[in-house]
């Protein structure tokens, strides 16, 4: 009988990334938290949307997840021992402050305060996220991110959870992803709230901004150290030299990233996209003293990076035509590359080329706070998972991310997403992001080698500064 053995992949020494760098790894609240109706947590829009019939795979939900409210010392001691110095998670607003509203729930506070004392007692950063898409549904139903009030409510939730670990907690991001809250959400419909409406979404953008700007002049206020957003971001490029795809890929660049960062950084919304929703009867709901707000100075952007894409402004028979949000076709392009169980295009060139055009136009210092892969792991009988075709992914983009930082790229660290495998959104459980493989039936976490490579990756480049 012939016996075979398995090897930990060998890590790799990213020697450029051995000063001045984060290594971390990022979860969020509800992805793995569960507990959904304990200790004073109320619903949040994704509580709803997984009882649609329908929107989400499976008809499963986050109200166990991976039961990280109850293992969270545990977890604490998983993160430990990967080696990173960072964890990167989010708070839920309906635990902290249920309904959306009033005085905070101080047993919602109170885990978060032990997270992040645990964090701290074993020498690992915590990096908060305010906002991670778990809006309390109470504010959806007055009108939710399309309204301006929401805004306002967010930043007093903000207070909230500043107030009680300011103290001792130095890196702040206000929100995760606006794109997908406004235009997932309230666009496409592909995540929560769920609705249809393109003049929602982008109201929705606007006041989204608006809330994280009133949020940041507050802690900003207060003394806060390190204030950040995370923005998902690509690349967007023309299938041809066109017209019609130039067209295109600026306003798909438009529309998600310049929409975003142009506020944020240079206190305006691009004129190119202004004008075009205009021809379509959208105004941005600005008011005075909103620009103001929105660019708050902040000392980092994070950027969340899967993939990059390329754009036509024709249909696929060849004729222009107009799109279901009255804007001039504006189409994805499916290229022959390799792709993720996700069917998202693996393209780690165009992170460095991303990072080295966000350093030249908007000249923030920037973390990856999220970037991996799923994939169609097979779990041995002990749980292990050989997971080559993350660590290769891995391996990729923190070396895309290098690239950037020798081209001039001001990169101060790279977090894993994710941990460990939750619920991911729609998807529901049938997609695995972590670099820790999380059995369902027993909440059993086993470290994949992608996992191990991570750990031995980290220490070979931290030694190597020595």
């Amino acid at each position: 009988m012939t016996t075979t053995t398995h090897t930990t992949p060998q890590a790799t020494n990213f020697a450029p990334l051995s000063d001045n760098f984060r290594w971390g790894v990022a979860t969020s609240a509800y992805q793995i938290e569960g507990a959904a109706d304990e200790d004073g947590r109320t619903p949040s829009i994704w509580d709803t949307y997984c009882r649609r019939p329908g929107a989400v795979a499976n008809g499963e939900h986050g109200d166990v997840a991976c039961d990280h409210y109850h293992r969270m010392e545990q977890d604490v001691d998983l993160i430990h021992g990967l080696g990173v110095d960072t964890y990167r998670f989010s708070v839920s607003w309906p635990r902290v402050q249920p309904h959306g509203r009033g005085p905070a729930n101080a047993k919602g506070l109170d885990f978060y305060e032990r997270l992040t004392d645990r964090l701290l007692a074993k020498g690992i950063t915590p990096w908060i996220t305010l906002y991670h898409w778990d809006l309390p549904q109470e504010l959806e139903d007055a009108g939710g991110w399309p309204e301006r009030d929401t805004a306002y409510r967010f930043a007093d939730y903000a207070d909230l959870v500043y107030d009680r670990l300011g103290d001792r907690v130095e890196h702040w991001t206000t929100l995760n992803e606006p794109w997908c809250s406004a235009m997932l959400g309230y666009w496409i419909g592909a995540h929560a709230p769920g609705r249809r409406n393109f003049k929602h979404g982008i109201h929705a953008v606007h006041h989204l901004l608006l809330g994280h700007g009133l949020a940041a002049q507050r802690m900003r206020a207060k003394g806060a150290q390190t204030l950040g957003i995370t923005v998902n971001l690509g690349t967007a490029d023309p299938e041809t030299d066109r017209p019609e795809d130039h067209a295109a890929a600026r306003r798909a660049d438009g529309l998600g990233t310049r929409l975003y960062l142009d506020p944020i950084v240079h206190g305006r919304y691009p004129q190119d996209i202004v004008d075009e929703l205009g021809g379509i009867g959208i105004e941005l709901p600005v008011q005075d003293g909103d620009m103001e707000a929105i660019a708050t100075p902040l000392d980092v952007l994070g950027v969340n990076y899967y993939s990059g894409s390329l754009f036509s402004g024709v249909e696929e028979d060849g004729t222009a035509g107009t799109g279901d949000d009255g804007l001039p076709t504006t189409r994805v392009v499916r290229r022959d590359v390799p792709r993720t169980a996700m069917d998202w295009e693996i393209v780690p060139s165009s992170l460095t080329d991303l990072l080295v055009r966000l350093h030249r136009d908007y000249g923030l210092p920037m973390v990856i706070t999220e970037n991996g892969a799923a994939f169609a792991d097979t779990a041995e009988a002990d749980g292990t998972v050989h997971d080559a075709d993350r660590t290769a992914f891995l391996e990729a983009h923190i070396r895309a991310v290098a690239d950037a930082r020798a081209q001039g790229a001001d990169m101060r660290g790279y977090f894993a997403w994710s941990l460990m495998d939750n619920f991911e959104w729609a998807y529901g459980y049938d997609k695995r992001f972590g670099i820790v493989r999380v059995d369902y039936d027993t909440q059993t976490r086993t470290v994949k080698d992608s996992g191990l490579w991570y750990r031995d990756t980290i220490r070979l480049t931290r030694e190597s500064a020595r």
